[in-house]
């Protein structure tokens, strides 16, 4: 069990250290092309940051672990709205722009509702198993192309400043660039073979579920980038970029990271994460309507320690029960 736990925790570094390898090097040639700043962290950085979800996601699929692409999905977008968005948010009280409190949001509740649609089959009898098919993957990136639409017209009418770590892309010359990029590249590959690996292997020998390990270890894992970049953004008081990295990455876990993964192969649906989705839209709605109390479109220090609160004892209450 030791050598599992290190090589997940290798695993993590891998994911970690390749997606800032990645990023850097794509900036890099971004910035060759003359590609804005803001362009740059709208699409690369939140790539960047949502890559250890894809890559697990990818080899998981493959190897038919379908408790472990639902739990790490779902698990991280918990992870990311009770856990760091609560850390966040006790750090400083979080203040958002107007798009992101009444349309951003919305959009983050709404891929949820649609997940919870698409993969109770049976429930809805709309098919004989509970499956998200290629067909629901090819509806989950339709919509992320309207997400990415939205994103581009935003970026048209609104002026966001993003931190100077997240889009300071440097002038590398075109080898440092490309040997970035593929570093990058393989540190994903490896960090995610890792860790599916590892975990489904840890889950065998503790005798838990591979639902329990995904949406906890893998979960927390994977959204390791994200828990950095809010807590900076939050100490630096870039309060946009704290609640956004979080709405943003939600959103691209399920509508691309789901897409994606459901066109490698049909994934199989374990009704047992309804609850977890049903947490995720009970924390997400939350989000929303704590936009309407206390001091409007701010995320108030009480209602963050709420957040943390929950989902921890939520947490320790899932894997006592188990």
């Amino acid at each position: 069990m030791f050598i599992q736990v290190l090589l997940i925790i290798a695993g993590f570094i891998l994911l970690i250290k390749g997606a800032d390898w990645f990023v850097a090097g794509a900036s890099a040639l971004a910035k060759r092309f003359k590609v804005s700043e803001l362009a740059i962290g709208l699409t690369v950085v939140a790539f960047g940051t949502s890559a250890p979800e894809l890559v697990v996601n990818t080899f998981a699929t493959h190897d038919g672990l379908n408790d472990i692409v639902f739990g790490n999905i779902i698990g991280s977008n918990n992870f990311n709205l009770f856990i760091i968005l609560g850390i966040s948010g006790l750090i400083v009280a979080l203040s958002v722009q107007s798009s992101t409190a009444w349309k951003e949001i919305p959009f983050s509740i709404g891929a949820a509702l649609l997940l919870f649609l698409l993969t109770n089959d049976r429930l809805f009898k709309t098919g004989p198993a509970n499956v998200l098919s290629p067909i629901d993957g090819l509806i989950l990136l339709a919509c992320f192309a309207a997400f990415l639409f939205y994103v581009y017209k935003q970026m048209k009418t609104d002026t966001v400043t993003l931190p100077e770590t997240e889009t300071s892309a440097k002038h590398y010359t075109g080898f440092k660039t490309g040997l970035f990029i593929v570093i990058g590249l393989t540190g994903l590959v490896l960090g995610g073979k890792l860790v599916v690996n590892n975990a489904t292997e840890l889950a065998r020998v503790l005798h838990v579920s591979e639902k329990i390990i995904g949406i906890t270890i893998v979960a927390a894992g994977t959204s390791l980038p994200e828990l950095a970049t809010s807590i900076v953004a939050a100490i630096r008081k870039n309060n946009d970029i704290a609640v956004g990295n979080i709405i943003g990455s939600n959103i691209f876990n399920i509508f691309l990271i789901l897409g994606v993964s459901s066109l490698i192969r049909p994934i199989a649906f374990n009704v047992q994460f309804n609850t977890d989705i049903f947490i995720l839209l009970g924390g997400t709605l939350f989000l929303y309507l704590a936009m309407y109390t206390g001091q409007r479109k701010k995320l108030d220090r009480w209602e963050a320690a709420i957040l943390l609160a929950f989902y921890t004892g939520y947490t320790v209450f899932m894997i006592l029960g188990k």
